[in-house]
C-alpha cells in the first residue's frame, strides 16, 4: 500500500524512501547524545574515527606521522589529513565499495553526533585529490610503526625449540591495467606478450603463531623475491627462527639471518651441491655451503649449516617417495631432532594462510583494486597490511584469556565485527569504551573454528588457456562504427 499511494501521489518510491530516511536522521539526531555536547567547536580532523582499533592504531600516533611527515595542511577541510591517512584501511575493510562509500561508512557514528544536521562526506572527486596529495609515504610509515610480533610465550604454537616462528614468502597483486600502472609495476611476460595485467610484488614477513604481517613491501614485478627478503631482514631479532621455501635459499642471505642472532630452518633446491662433513647421530650431517656469484673465482666457504633429508611413506601424500632436504642453522641434535626439524618447517605454510586471508577474504581478489596511479595502488596495498595486522592483534586480544590458538578465531568474522564497531565507537564517550571493547573482544570469541584438518594439495593448475586470442594494446581504444547497427546488415544468400 505504501508504494501504491506513492505512484498515485506522482512521488517515486525512492524518493519516499528518501524522505523517511531523512526524517529518520532528524530524529536520531534530535535524540540526547552524551558525546554531542564534546563536538559543538570541534573540527574534523580532532575526531578519532577509528576508535574501536585504538589498540592497534593509536590516534596519538596517527597525529604524529602526520606532522612529522610534513602533510598536515593548514586549512581543516572535509578530508583531514588525519582522515585521509585512515581512508586507505577503510577501503580495505570494505572492499566491494566505492571510496566515496566507504568514507560514508567511516564517518557513519560521526554524523550521528555531529552538531550540525548539514554536515556531508567528502566528494568522490575531492577524495581522489585528496589521496594522490598525500602520498604512499605515510602509510608505510605507519605500517612500520604498528606492526610488531603479537604472541607471548603462552601463545599456543607460536614457539619451537624456545624461538619465535617466523616465515617470508612473496606474492603478486594484480592491479587495475593503465598506463601508468604498467610503466611502473611491470607483469609477466612471454612469447606471446604481455600478460593481462600490471602487478606488484609482495614480500611479507609472518609471525606464524598468530597470523600476523610484521612487516612487508611491495616493488615492481620484476624485482625478486630474494631481494625483497633482504629488505625484510630489518625486522629480524635474536631469538627467531625464520622459515623459508627453496625460492629463497641463499649462503649470504643465512649469513645475514645469523649476524641478527636469528636462525633459519628452509628447504634446498634440487640443483644445490650439500657435500656431507660430518653425520650426527639422528641421521642428519653437518655441511659447510659455499658462496660467490662467479664462475671464474673461486668459491669462498660460507656458513656452517645442518642438513636433513627426509621422505614419505604415506602414498596417499603428495611428494610421496621424493627427497626434500633442509638446511637449518640449529646445529645440536639435542635442541632439535630431525623429525622435529621438518615438522617445524611445515608450519611454514602458516603464510599461505595468510596470503589466502588477504586476497580472498578481505581483499577479494576477484574485485581489482580501485587506484589508477601507482601512489595510489601502494597507499592501498599498504592500508590492507595494516588492517589485517589490526584485526590479527583484535584476535589474538580475544584469545588469550582462553588460552586458545588465535588462528582458531574466524578471520572473516574479525572483518565483519570491526567494521560494524566503527561506528558504534565514534558515537559513545571515553568512558564507555573499555565496555564496548570488552563486547567486541567476546563476539570475536562466539566464532571459534573447529580443529583444523590435515591439507593437502598436489601442484597441479585448473585453468587452461582461453580460445580467444589475447586482448592487445590496439584493443582498448576500439574505434566506433561507421553506420548503425541495421546499416551493416548484410544477408547471405
Amino acid at each position: 500500500m505504501p508504494r501504491l499511494r506513492s505512484l498515485a501521489s506522482g512521488q517515486s518510491p525512492k524518493a519516499g524512501l528518501r524522505a523517511k530516511t531523512g526524517r529518520y536522521i532528524g530524529f536520531c539526531r534530535a535524540l540526547p547524545s552524551p558525546r554531542r555536547h564534546e563536538l559543538q567547536d570541534a573540527k574534523l580532523s580532532d575526531v578519532d574515527v577509528f576508535d574501536a582499533l585504538a589498540a592497534t592504531i593509536p590516534p596519538a600516533l596517527v597525529h604524529q606521522l602526520v606532522h612529522s611527515l610534513g602533510v598536515a595542511r593548514q586549512r581543516c577541510r572535509k578530508l583531514p589529513a588525519q582522515l585521509t591517512l585512515l581512508l586507505p584501511i577503510a577501503l580495505a575493510l570494505f572492499p566491494t565499495d566505492a571510496a566515496d562509500a566507504v568514507l560514508a561508512k567511516l564517518l557513519q557514528g560521526v554524523r550521528f553526533i555531529w552538531p550540525d544536521p548539514a554536515f556531508q562526506p567528502a566528494s568522490k572527486g575531492a577524495i581522489c585529490r585528496a589521496r594522490y596529495q598525500l602520498g604512499a609515504r605515510p602509510l608505510a610509515h605507519l605500517f612500520r610503526a604498528i606492526c610488531r610480533p603479537l604472541a607471548t610465550p603462552e601463545t599456543p604454537g607460536a614457539f619451537r625449540f624456545g624461538l619465535r616462528l617466523v616465515a617470508w614468502d612473496g606474492t603478486v597483486e594484480s592491479v587495475p591495467d593503465t598506463p601508468a600502472n604498467r610503466r611502473y609495476f611491470g607483469g609477466p611476460t612471454n612469447q606471446r606478450g604481455a600478460g593481462s595485467f600490471p602487478q606488484a610484488r609482495g614480500v611479507y614477513l609472518v609471525e606464524c603463531g598468530t597470523h600476523a604481517v610484521i612487516d612487508g613491501g611491495f616493488w615492481p614485478y620484476r624485482i625478486a623475491e630474494r631481494v625483497g627478503a633482504q629488505r625484510l631482514l630489518r625486522s629480524l631479532a635474536p631469538g627467531m627462527l625464520v622459515l623459508w621455501d627453496r625460492g629463497f635459499h641463499s649462503a649470504a642471505l643465512i649469513v645475514a639471518v645469523q649476524e641478527r642472532g636469528a636462525h633459519v630452518l628452509g628447504r634446498v633446491p634440487s640443483y644445490v651441491r650439500l657435500p656431507v662433513r660430518e653425520v650426527l647421530p639422528d641421521g642428519s650431517y653437518l655441511c659447510r655451503l659455499s658462496t660467490g656469484k662467479d664462475w671464474q673465482r673461486p668459491r669462498q666457504p660460507g656458513p656452517l649449516v645442518r642438513v636433513v633429508v627426509y621422505t614419505l611413506t604415506d602414498p596417499q601424500r603428495p611428494g610421496y617417495r621424493e627427497h626434500h632436504r633442509l638446511v637449518t642453522t640449529l646445529l645440536d641434535p639435542s635442541q632439535a631432532s630431525a623429525d622435529d626439524l621438518v615438522q617445524a618447517y611445515h608450519e611454514r605454510w602458516e603464510v599461505e594462510l595468510v596470503i589466502d586471508e588477504i586476497d580472498t577474504h578481505q581483499r577479494l581478489a576477484r574485485q581489482p583494486l580501485r587506484s589508477q596511479h601507482p601512489v595510489g595502488v601502494l597507499q592501498e596495498l599498504y592500508g590492507i597490511l595494516i588492517a589485517h595486522y589490526a584485526i590479527r592483534a583484535l584476535l589474538v586480544a580475544a584469545a588469550a584469556p582462553r588460552a586458545l590458538d588465535p588462528r582458531r578465531l574466524s578471520f572473516v568474522w574479525g572483518v565483519r565485527l570491526v567494521g560494524i564497531a566503527l561506528a558504534e565507537f565514534q558515537e559513545v564517550v571515553a568512558e564507555q569504551r573499555a565496555a564496548l571493547y570488552a563486547r567486541l573482544l567476546a563476539d570475536v570469541q562466539r566464532h571459534v573454528l573447529p580443529e583444523r584438518a590435515e591439507r593437502q594439495y598436489p601442484r597441479v593448475i585448473k585453468c587452461r588457456r582461453s580460445k580467444y586470442p589475447p586482448k592487445r594494446a590496439e584493443h582498448h581504444r576500439w574505434p566506433q562504427p561507421s553506420k548503425p547497427f541495421g546499416d551493416a546488415i548484410e544477408i547471405v544468400k
